[in-house]
């Protein structure tokens, strides 16, 4: 028996005649699937703000989660009671409200329970970590900010760490159990130039790991750097030009607008329900030719990796769009049976009190043949965008709307004047139409990404050589 399964024996009591008199519970009926989510999670952070930590908490969540499955109806219950009963009465509930009627079928729970890989093995979980040196680093990132520049005038700072313990059971003979750690540092500065203008920079990092990565010197200093250097430098920035132009993508956390233009529009549910800009365009030309963009949740120590979606499907990498092609999307099982395709390892959820749906893991573009520096000479006037703030998408359309957090104008081929208030318009199937260089350059981001989606938020990466953009609409502040 492997550790994440013995985890939930001991401490709740679950065995393999309980998972399977559940499941069969969840099938009197005529439905086509049931499982069972268990989880039991720890999390702790702490925050740091004017010079002091003045919030800390440590919180347990604990509940199980029964789901059933008739035709497109999904019935679910959950409990944050783990017993007996509660699974009788959650499954219960969830047959109920799927309506299914029929003969049912038994189910028996079989194998070890172990995943086939291990992409975040870890010796001390992350809540384990005392508090006092979580408390130490955080003061420490307060006093290197403060003593790289007398123009910092505040910093903010946290540092979340959990450890999930899941089970999942389910009537197709699915049985595992995982043990997922996640680790997050998050950094505000404040800077204050003349005449009182203040600007701020956010900067993060962390990743399925130990909180030792985080620790390290070498770790948490570059992040500060980083948000210092922000800051100080949108201090000087000039308002920036709007109008159509050539806009270079930097590489890394830009890669956070393929996530939301594109990346949302190829999963699963919005495809089948017809709703999504990409529907029904499988084999198509939705890119330019090289454009490339997978998503892989197999990527050890990355935010959005996971040895098993939520669904107990082993995460895979799954190709999205080749050379300009699409030819795959991102399914969980509902959707997938629905389909008639096989699931991804995309079926994700933010905790046991919700469904899971299909949802990107690590997303991003492959890497092309051009040199960074060469795609920014080749361009006469335009916009160099290296960070992002936030964005609004409209999934139906693929309409979107991006801030630059931190972006410099180009002219004659250099890169010139920070820019402030510059904003990406477009819309996903037309921006891809409009890469014409991709670099060598593939970067991932640091690890702070997390995706929104009908009121659930899951860990995600990002990632995205140097891309030049050619005709994007760039919103600005110069007039």
């Amino acid at each position: 028996m492997n550790a994440p399964v013995r985890f939930f024996r001991e401490r709740f009591g679950i065995d393999d005649t309980g998972l399977s008199r559940t499941l069969d519970v969840a099938l009197e009926g005529a439905v086509d699937a049931a499982d069972l989510f268990f989880e039991y999670a720890t999390r702790d952070a702490v925050a740091l703000e004017e010079g002091l930590v003045k919030s800390g908490d440590r919180h347990v969540t604990q509940g199980v989660g029964v789901r059933v499955q008739a035709g497109e109806r999904q019935g679910y219950a959950h409990s944050d009671e783990i017993s007996t009963e509660s699974l009788r009465v959650a499954a219960t509930t969830a047959r109920a409200i799927s309506a299914g009627s029929g003969p049912a079928a038994g189910v028996a729970v079989r194998g070890s329970g172990a995943p086939s890989r291990d992409l975040y093995p870890v010796g001390a979980a992350p809540t384990d970590v005392p508090i006092a040196d979580k408390v130490a680093l955080l003061s420490r990132i307060d006093a290197r900010a403060r003593a790289l520049d007398p123009r910092v005038r505040e910093v903010i700072a946290s540092l979340v760490c959990q450890h999930r313990h899941v089970l999942i059971a389910a009537s197709d003979g699915t049985f595992v159990a995982d043990v997922q750690p996640l680790v997050r540092l998050s950094i505000q500065v404040i800077a204050e130039g003349p005449g009182g203008r203040r600007e701020v920079a956010r900067q993060g990092g962390g990743g399925r790991s130990e909180v030792a990565r985080v620790l390290a010197q070498s770790f948490w200093e570059t992040i500060v750097d980083e948000a210092v250097r922000l800051a100080l430098l949108n201090l000087e920035a000039v308002p920036c030009p709007a109008g159509p132009m050539d806009v270079v993508l930097g590489p890394g956390w830009p890669g956070v607008l393929l996530h939301e233009a594109v990346g949302h529009g190829l999963e699963g549910d919005f495809v089948r329900k017809g709703t999504s800009a990409f529907a029904g365009r499988l084999g198509q030309r939705v890119a330019a030719p090289g454009v490339s963009v997978v998503d892989d949740g197999t990527l050890p120590g990355r935010r959005g990796s996971l040895n098993v979606d939520d669904e107990g499907t082993p995460t895979q990498r799954t190709s999205l769009i080749e050379d300009g092609i699409l030819t795959g999307y991102l399914q969980d099982r509902l959707n997938a049976r629905l389909l008639g395709v096989p699931p991804t390892g995309n079926g994700r959820r933010e905790s046991y009190a919700h469904l899971p749906m299909p949802r990107m893991t690590n997303t991003f573009m492959l890497a092309g043949p051009d040199d960074p520096a060469e795609i920014v000479r080749g361009v006469a006037r335009g916009l160099f965008a290296v960070n992002f703030s936030g964005g609004q998408v409209d999934i139906t359309n693929g309409k979107f709307v991006f801030s630059a957090s931190e972006a410099y104008r180009i002219e004659n081929g250099r890169i010139t004047a920070p820019v402030k208030g510059a904003t990406l318009i477009g819309n996903g199937p037309d921006v891809l139409t409009r890469v014409s260089r991709i670099g060598f350059d593939l970067a991932l981001d640091r690890g702070e990404g997390t995706c929104g989606k009908d009121g659930q938020a899951v860990p995600v990466g990002v990632g995205l050589p140097t891309v030049r953009l050619d005709g994007v609409t760039v919103g600005g502040t110069e007039r």
